[in-house]
């Protein structure tokens, strides 16, 4: 078996909702990003063995093949779509470390692409000839009565360990002014699309404008809540001997790491995830020199990062989704893109990690 390496990291700026994006296809959002990784590692698209995209809106068809043929990738390459809600993206990099470390590739580009702005209806059609009921969110357990909306989850997780909308406010407005301070690097891992060039949701946030942010569900805010947005994020992920004949920075995947855990309280599954990988690899929360959580919610982060024994100074060092956005199925991948950049730049280890609905933790380990 034999390491795999990430060798090219790139993402589009994420932009809210109905936004500049709006008038994009995923595929559109993902082609640019996947030709600009493999400039910046120097592969030709005909090297290419597979593709593995990330998509949990419904995109239709199979989102990898479009996207493949949209970058201009040969006919031959297939295209693997997977849908594990917002761990689709992180999850997409497992899947080509596995890949890699298995032989089945030796060149994988892998990363997560969703449109909210251009997403499918959705409906639930019945056999007596009811009329079609629309949905906006999925199923995601067998039971109605352990199946929250993601805001009530949040706001049930928040009250379980004691995070006050105060300390959910203070991590948002953390999350802002450090994404605020982070542009010049964060434009080193951006694709320019549509003449966008970096994230527009970012914001000089104040506590003030978070007390005057109306709640939703108890604690839970616009303010300390990510937006729904648009996206695209894709690394290529090569072997040992491939990564030896680039000239590009080469950060190890470590290993992967996905559970399972309670439907209620979804926010809080990748703590088993990050446990367990760190656990796996013998290094403890200390040995880390970044993290990057998903911040879905500020109370899932906060709960994520102190249930773990992370650090919060290493934390979404250029800032988290809440100052982004969030583009469920691409949201995984643009972490391991700035986990990846992070890294480049600082050397170490470090961690990326990601909850999904239904109760499922994703976690992904580098070596800088």
């Amino acid at each position: 078996m034999t390491h795999s390496y990430i060798v090219a990291a790139k993402r589009s700026a994420v932009v809210p909702l109905n936004g500049a994006f709006a008038h994009l296809e995923f595929l559109d959002i993902a082609a640019p990003v996947i030709r600009a990784c493999l400039v910046g590692c120097g592969l030709a698209p005909e090297k290419v063995g597979e593709v593995i995209v990330g998509n949990a809106l419904g995109a239709g068809g199979n989102p990898a093949r479009l996207c493949a043929l949209a970058a201009g990738l040969p006919e031959q390459v297939a295209g693997l779509s997977i849908d594990r809600q917002c761990a689709s993206g992180l999850d997409a990099l497992n899947l080509a470390d596995a890949m890699i470390r298995s032989g089945q590739a030796e060149i994988v580009v892998v990363g997560g692409a969703e449109s909210y702005s251009r997403r499918p209806e959705r409906a639930r059609t019945f056999a007596d000839g009811r009329p079609a009921l629309p949905y906006a969110q999925a199923r995601f357990t067998p039971w109605p009565d352990r199946d929250p909306d993601m805001h009530v989850a949040a706001d049930a997780l928040a009250t379980e360990h004691g995070i006050t909308r105060a300390a959910q406010d203070a991590w948002a407005v953390q999350s802002h002014d450090r994404a605020l301070k982070a542009r010049a690097r964060l434009a080193r891992e951006l694709v320019t699309i549509g003449g966008i060039t970096k994230d527009p949701f970012t914001r000089a946030l104040s506590p003030g404008l978070c007390a005057r942010s109306r709640a939703m569900v108890g604690t839970i805010t616009p303010a300390n809540t990510s937006v729904a947005a648009d996206g695209a994020a894709f690394c290529v992920v090569v072997s040992e001997r491939i990564a030896r004949c680039l000239d590009a920075p080469a950060v190890r995947i470590i290993g992967g790491c996905t559970l399972g855990g309670c439907p209620d309280l979804p926010g809080l599954a990748p703590v088993a995830a990050i446990k367990a990988l760190l656990d796996r690899a013998n290094i403890t929360p200390d040995h880390l020199t970044v993290a990057e959580i998903m911040e879905a919610y500020a109370a899932q982060a906060i709960a994520c990062v102190t249930e773990s024994g992370l650090n919060p100074e290493i934390v979404n060092p250029g800032g988290g989704s809440l100052a982004r956005g969030h583009p469920i199925g691409a949201s995984g991948a643009i972490n391991a893109v700035r986990l990846y950049h992070e890294l480049v730049a600082r050397g170490g280890i470090g961690i990326a990690a990601i909850a999904a609905a239904g109760g499922i933790g994703t976690a992904l380990l580098l070596r800088a």
